[in-house]
Parts: structure tokens; sequence; C-alpha cells
């Protein structure tokens, strides 16, 4: 595996297959029953950490990603795919053939954890619900995600991130006031839902090693979104008044936001009242520390279009640069509002390793987003490239301790497909 160059500091130490240190999850075995974005990306975080991922896919199609969304290079695979699916193996399984189902049985024997976004109630109508295979393995951490989790009047609707931001309240407050609905640019629930029940799997497996008993997580992306609204929903149950949306305000403090220069936005915050002080003194705007509208944090964010206007009437004087330098040399947050590409093209986003490349059998050097967190003593390996489709199938009923005879009964059953 390879890092792309990074520029004149040294960047992190890349996790890649000459580290020699014990990944924390070394030695833990996940079914991945999952596709698309939230089970993926949970039990490719689990990869990452060490532990042996095997994908369970439908034969012939696999994962929806795989080629149906996003962008494909050479093979049949999408680039959305490879980034969310490193450090597993593929396993191909009809799970509507008793013989798909009987394989899987004998995978959960031996597994820690298995993570499933089957609609609610899919799995068990197969036969393959938790009850069923807490029987089999009662250590198993058995994690459901789902649009709207396993109970409720809206457990059997579809959920995707659009329905869960829509209809957990982040939409509400998303956007500009007066402004069509807009949803969060990148997908808050599918990836929050995906952390949440990853940190709720790995407590579930610790107490799981101390009891020897397993249990059933419901996760969800409607409830995952709500967990996001903190400042929302608690300024509500204050008010009583149901928030709206601020653009790039924030609810709790002013001036805090995107501010426009002569030549486009930026980002600032001085958010508390020694930065106001230090603003509005560097600015040369000190009359402004004595208007009646802006002397408080509360009295700012009543008047928050007049204080922006007045900001302004500086900030449009000189370029988005000058003011990002210039607030940050005196200690006031400052920021540019960058692209994807000038974002990764940041020095910054080199020394942190933002940008892997990894090895594919198919592609070549194929690029992946980098590990968001950093561990120092066993970091992050890219231990195995995304697979290919029911690649490692034979590898892992090999490890299962079928034969030759075995396999081919399982096949000629329907087990791996038509």
């Amino acid at each position: 595996m390879s890092q792309a160059a990074g520029g004149g500091q040294r960047p992190l130490p890349l996790a890649g297959a000459s580290q020699q240190a014990r990944l924390p999850l070394q030695g833990v075995r996940v079914l991945d029953i999952s596709q698309v974005m939230a089970g993926p990306y949970a039990c490719m975080l689990l990869g990452d950490l060490g532990a042996d991922v095997i994908k369970i896919e439908a034969p012939g199609t696999g994962d929806q990603t795989r080629g149906s969304m996003g962008f494909k290079m050479k093979g049949a695979d999408s680039l959305g795919f490879i980034n969310m699916n490193r450090n597993k193996r593929s396993v191909t399984l009809d799970l509507k053939t008793p013989a798909g189902k009987e394989v899987l049985l004998k995978l959960a024997q031996e597994a820690d954890i298995l993570v499933e976004n089957y609609r609610p109630g899919a799995l068990r109508r197969l036969g393959l619900g938790y009850e069923v295979l807490k029987d089999v393995n009662p250590r198993l951490v058995y994690t459901s995600i789902s649009g709207f989790g396993q109970t409720g009047p809206w457990a059997d609707r579809p959920g995707f991130d659009l329905m869960a931001q829509a209809m957990s309240g982040v939409m509400s407050v998303t956007g500009y006031p007066n402004s069509p609905p807009v949803k969060a640019g990148v997908p808050v629930a599918d990836i929050g839902c995906a952390l949440f029940a990853t940190y709720a799997t790995l407590a579930a497996y610790i107490g799981a090693r101390a009891s020897g008993q397993g249990q059933h997580i419901d996760a969800a992306l409607f409830d995952s979104a709500m967990a996001f609204g903190v400042w929302d929903i608690c300024d509500w149950w204050g008010t009583g008044k149901p928030p709206e949306p601020l653009g790039t305000s924030n609810k709790m403090t002013a001036p805090y936001q995107a501010m426009a220069s002569s030549d486009g936005h930026f980002v600032m915050g001085a958010n508390n009242q020694k930065l106001w002080v230090q603003l509005c003194t560097l600015m040369e705007r000190t009359e402004l520390l004595q208007d009646p509208r802006f002397s408080t944090i509360s009295l700012r964010l009543a008047n928050r279009p007049a204080l922006e206007a007045e900001l302004e009437k500086t900030f449009r004087q000189q370029t988005k640069d000058h003011w990002v330098q210039t607030l940050l040399d005196h200690g006031i947050p400052a920021g540019p509002i960058l692209s994807y590409p000038e974002a990764f093209g940041s020095e910054h986003a080199k020394v942190r390793n933002m940008r892997m490349e990894i090895d594919h059998p198919v592609e070549g050097k194929v690029p992946n987003i980098g590990f968001a967190v950093k561990l120092s003593g066993t970091p992050q390996q890219v231990r195995r490239h995304p697979p290919l489709l029911g690649e490692h199938t034979d590898e892992v009923l090999g490890e299962l301790g079928l034969d030759d005879q075995e396999r081919a009964r399982l096949r000629s059953q329907g087990a791996f497909g038509p």
C-alpha cells in the first residue's frame, strides 16, 4: 500500500502493511450483511481497526454501490464502493436458499459481530433474525441498521438519508431563512448512524467478552439525525419556538458566520466578548463597541442582520485571504471556504494523510479517503483492497472446514447463486 506524497512537512506515519503492532480488533470476526452506506461504512471502520470483516453479498449483483452509484474507473466497481469497503473479504451467498442460510449460520457460529441493514423484519422472515442467531451463538453482537428503527409506526418505511434528514428536523434548520428546503451537503444521517452503530457495537462486544452474552443493537438513521440537533432542540425546549434555518450563522452567538469580502466569502467567529472587542479594535470600528444594539452576545444575536451589514462594510474593503490572515494573527478564529479539490490540495490535508492510494487488482493505484482518527500505538492499516465480488468465497468456506465435496453440494443447492 502506498500514500500520496505530502509537502514540506513530514506526513503522519502511514498505517500500512509494514506496521507490526497488533491492531485493537485483531482476531474479531465481523459479518457485514449490509450495503450502500451506513452499514458498510461502520464495518469498514471495524476492519480498519483490525477486524476480519466478511462481506456477504448477493450473487451476481453484490452491494448496490458496486455498479449503480458513483463514478467508475476501469472495472465494475464504483469509487464509492471502493471507499467504503476496504479491509473486507467478499463472499457471495443467496440467503433466500436453505443452503445459503446454512452457510450463514455456520459463519455466525464463529463470528463476534453481525451488521445488517435489511428492512426491519426481513431477516427474521428468512429465519436469520437475532433470536435464531443468538441460539447459534449467544455471544454474538447483532447490529441492525435501518431508516427508522425496528419499532414504531415508521419502522417499515424505506430508510434513506434524505428521508431521515427531512423527518428528523435537520432539514428544517438547514439553509437560509425563507428559502426552499435544503438538505445537508453530506449524508449526515447515514454517516452519523454508522458512527453511532460502531460505538454501540464495540461497547456491546466488550460487554459480551466479559459476560458471554451478546445483544441486539437497533440503530436508526432517524434517531442519529435527531441526536445531532442538540442546540436547536434545546433552544426549542427552552423557548417553545421551533428553530428556523440561519444560513451560516450560529444560534448561540454572533458574529459567527460567513462574511463577504471584496472577492468572496470567508468564515469567522468572534464568539465571546473578548474576541468581539478585539475584532472591533483591529477593524478600527470601535464605535461598534458603543452601539447599544451590539453590546452583549444576546443583543448581537437579536440584531444579527444589522451586525452583519456593519461588519461587511469593512470586510468588503479587503480580500478574503487578507481578512483570514489578519483575524488569525489577532487570535480570532477564521478560515477560507474551500472546495474539495482545494481542501485535499492543502498542505494540512497532506500532512494529515487524508488522501491515500491503495493497490487494487483491477484499478491499480486507487484513491481512498484517509483515516478520520489517528491511533498512535496501533495505527489503522489498509490490509486488504476493497474486495471483488465473491473474491473470498472459497477461502472463507475453507476456513469453515468445508471440503470440496461439501462445497459442491452447497453450490448445487444454490447457496452461491445460479
